[in-house]
């Protein structure tokens, strides 16, 4: 079970100037997420923050699998997924979100790491997920064939030309 309190980094607190960060994150993880398309997976979560002056340097990096639909048979499959989170965090007024830098209010400098670690774990996810050859439903990739040679023999018909296009194209041809 994966507390999402255990992701959240008190700044202020940070005694160290570098200090290590590591979580393992499971299906509650990504059923406690709202909004999260991804509802289950295994990634191992490591880096460091690294405490300066005026800012901190969050470095993480996840390795695991995440589970997705096919997109040939849509039966769930285990997606390897690698990820980089890289962020600069400064304290200020009030919390802000810009592409690579993250203000948090200085009265409360609490770091929430779950949302940002979704979306990079989100991001690594391939365009395109399909099965390994062979490893695809079986039944759904017989329907597949049949779909696909049903349309290959039906093209020879619908590469005939309308009629009402056909006399367009002559009234051109005349002019």
């Amino acid at each position: 079970m994966c507390d999402l309190e255990l992701l959240k980094i008190d700044l202020k607190a940070l005694t160290a100037d570098v200090t290590p960060l590591e979580w393992q994150l499971d299906d509650s993880f990504f059923q406690q997420l709202e909004g999260a398309q991804l509802q289950h997976g295994s990634v191992h979560v490591s880096g460091t923050i690294r405490k300066s002056v005026g800012f901190f340097e969050l470095v993480l990096r996840g390795e695991g699998t995440v589970e997705v639909a096919c997109d040939r048979c849509l039966d769930p499959m285990d997606q390897p997924i690698e990820s980089d989170l890289h962020l600069t965090v400064k304290l200020g007024e009030e919390y802000t979100d810009d592409d690579e830098v993250i203000t948090v209010d200085e009265q409360h400098p609490v770091l929430d790491t779950a949302w940002l670690i979704y979306e990079s774990i989100a991001l690594a996810v391939p365009i395109r997920h399909v099965h390994q050859p062979g490893d695809c439903n079986v039944s759904m990739s017989e329907k597949l064939e049949q779909l696909s040679a049903a349309r290959s023999s039906g093209a020879d018909a619908t590469d005939a030309v309308d009629p009402r296009w056909g006399a367009l194209k002559n009234l051109k041809m005349e002019n």
